[in-house]
């Protein structure tokens, strides 16, 4: 059971978990944080104390970087024992990975959101709700880090990763979920290595970054194409780490001039070292300046370049960060 008198903050940011269907047609963001706690059936025998923030009523795809960087800073200037995030699901892959790259303390932090909005039947938003809250108000959870619970499943925002598009159990993540919830006990089994922390402070806006999937055929223009419109680009790769022999030259000469995080597309594993020695394998391109994201996906590798080139971060200092990745 939940320990009582705890106190959880919940910031409801939007998504289909605060969206209603409209008569005009399509599901819009129109419930307040006040009224996604009022809807969560046996809340209150939790003994929970919960205080609600609205701070943002947006779809999940529409957030950016400045709102889930003012969400930590009002989050680091709590007093609690825990916090809820309510947000979409469109991007709770990323935001939940940048929370946890940017917030320090122990404090539990906990992202959920619906695939059924609240007109839809079988809404699993509250569901969702509760289950974040007896996370976010438990001792077991405090140190884990930033984690996602979805489905009674606790996943680490490191792993994390929506893999369907309209499931109830779209979010999964490699190699598992890190605990559930089940009789309302919180239950965890595992803990990911911890990975430093990038600090918030003197944080730069003017910079922009990509992901560039490499495809059958490519033939490196695309990639060119983009290095001119970004400080530092992922690079979703085939396999453990390989491109066609014709993007190698366009990923060489675009290393030269800015990061550039070398990631597989597969969904999980790492990028290899030393396995393969053909043009355009692993060895190849790490050996002409590529970065690897060893076993960071290219979504969260981007989140995290992004974070570390607003702080200023060279090369050496990006590679120095992706070696704590496990």
């Amino acid at each position: 059971m939940t320990d009582r008198h705890r106190h959880v903050a919940v910031f409801s940011l939007g998504g289909t978990i605060a969206m209603t269907s409209q008569d005009a047609g399509g599901a819009t963001p129109t419930l307040s944080a006040t009224d996604l706690v009022a809807a969560v059936p046996g809340l209150a025998k939790t003994g929970v104390q919960i205080k609600v923030h609205d701070f943002r009523r947006l779809p999940g795809a529409s957030l950016a970087f400045s709102d889930l960087l003012d969400l930590v800073k009002e989050i680091e200037a709590l007093d609690v024992d825990g916090v809820v995030i309510t947000q979409g699901t469109d991007t709770i892959e990323e935001t939940s990975y940048l929370i946890d790259l940017a917030y320090s303390a122990e404090t539990p932090i906990v992202v959920t959101g619906a695939m059924r909005n609240a007109s839809m039947a079988g809404a699993d938003g509250p569901a969702n709700v509760l289950a974040a809250v007896r996370v976010a108000a438990s001792a077991e959870a405090r140190g884990l880090g930033t984690v996602v619970v979805f489905g009674e499943e606790i996943h680490a925002a490191r792993w994390v990763r929506k893999s369907h598009a309209t499931s109830p159990t779209a979010f999964t993540s490699y190699p598992g979920p890190i605990g559930y919830v089940a009789e309302d006990r919180v239950r965890i089994w595992s803990q990911p290595v911890e990975e430093p922390k990038i600090p918030l402070n003197q944080l730069s806006n003017d910079v922009r970054t990509a992901v560039a999937l490499i495809g059958l055929g490519d033939d490196g223009a695309v990639l060119r194409a983009i290095g001119t419109q970004v400080n530092g680009l992922v690079v979703a790769a085939f396999g453990a780490g390989h491109v066609p022999m014709s993007c190698v030259d366009a990923l060489a000469d675009l290393a030269k001039e800015m990061p550039v995080i070398l990631a597989t597309r597969t969904g999980a594993g790492p990028v290899l070292s030393g396995t393969y020695g053909f043009p355009g394998s692993e060895a190849d391109l790490l050996s002409r300046g590529l970065i690897p994201a060893n076993s960071l996906g290219p979504v969260k590798a981007r989140i995290l370049l992004q974070l570390l080139l607003m702080r200023g971060a060279d090369h050496s200092e990006i590679a120095e960060h992706l070696s704590h990745v496990h």
